[in-house]
């Protein structure tokens, strides 16, 4: 965490969460501005899921509740550039966590920084099957 020159207080950021599918109706609302210590994801992540108990929703605890299971098997080589969030920091099968509009992974994964005026979505769709 880092903080002002001069000053043993941590720094402050304050950015628009907007929040969809089943995490919208845990937080009671699709946006809100939201202020944290800190200025990466993860300071984000973990005090805003110390206020809301949204976590479950998200964040996946093992490699199993990060991968979808489909019915098309993925090619031997992929095109183009793949990149995964390391264990621990990975969202669950069909959640994301979105920073202006990137998927966290394309950028820094949790350790991306954040600064006031940000974006981040919480995206948690409804599901609906037969």
């Amino acid at each position: 965490m880092s903080t002002d020159a001069g000053s043993s207080h941590p720094e402050s950021t304050t950015v628009t969460v907007r929040c969809t599918g089943h995490v919208r109706d845990a937080v009671g609302t699709h946006e809100l501005e939201y202020t944290f210590e800190g200025t990466r994801l993860r300071a984000f992540l973990e005090a805003f899921f110390t206020e809301y108990d949204v976590a479950d929703l998200l964040i996946a605890e093992t490699e199993a509740d990060a991968t979808a299971r489909g019915w098309a098997r993925p090619p031997d080589e992929l095109p183009g550039t793949w990149r995964k969030n390391p264990p621990g920091d990975q969202t669950r099968t069909f959640a994301r966590v979105c920073v202006n509009g990137r998927f966290n992974e394309h950028l820094e994964g949790f350790e991306t920084p954040l600064e006031d005026g940000d974006r981040v979505a919480l995206i948690y769709p409804f599901m609906f099957c037969c």
